[in-house]
């Protein structure tokens, strides 16, 4: 299962179209991506125990400018995720249902990419995972 091979998935993804999806995701770098690693930042900049008048600044930029903006960059790369996935599936097979596969592009497009599962089979760029020795 954790090589890919195509018997050993979950439904969820199984199919040429979820496999075109997850070798699209994988294949470029992508803003929502880095959600989960800016949040983490996020976070422990909140939890330093900075001096008060640091603190209100620290806080006052991250609720106001550092987590909207990574918020609306999140929401607008899913929706561009979802709707050129579906769109490119249903022209390169036009056999496939492209039911889901949006979401599940978007959804995979969120995880950290170390993290993702069946792993990447392709570097960002588009060039082959290379073999583990």
């Amino acid at each position: 299962m954790l090589a890919g091979d195509e018997r050993y998935l979950p439904v969820r993804d199984k199919g040429p179209a979820r496999k075109f999806a997850r070798d699209w995701v994988d294949a470029r770098r992508l803003p929502s991506q880095y959600f989960l690693p800016f949040s983490l930042v996020i976070l422990l900049a909140t939890w330093i125990p900075w001096p008060m008048a640091i603190r209100a600044q620290v806080l006052g930029y991250v609720v106001t400018i550092g987590w909207p903006i990574m918020m609306l960059g999140v929401l607008f790369t899913s929706v561009f995720v979802a709707f050129k996935v579906k769109k490119e599936v249903a022209e390169k097979l036009p056999d496939e249902s492209v039911k889901g596969v949006g979401f599940y592009a978007a959804m995979r497009a969120l995880q950290i990419r170390k993290l993702r599962f069946p792993p990447p089979r392709v570097l960002p760029g588009g060039r082959p995972v290379p073999p583990k020795k």
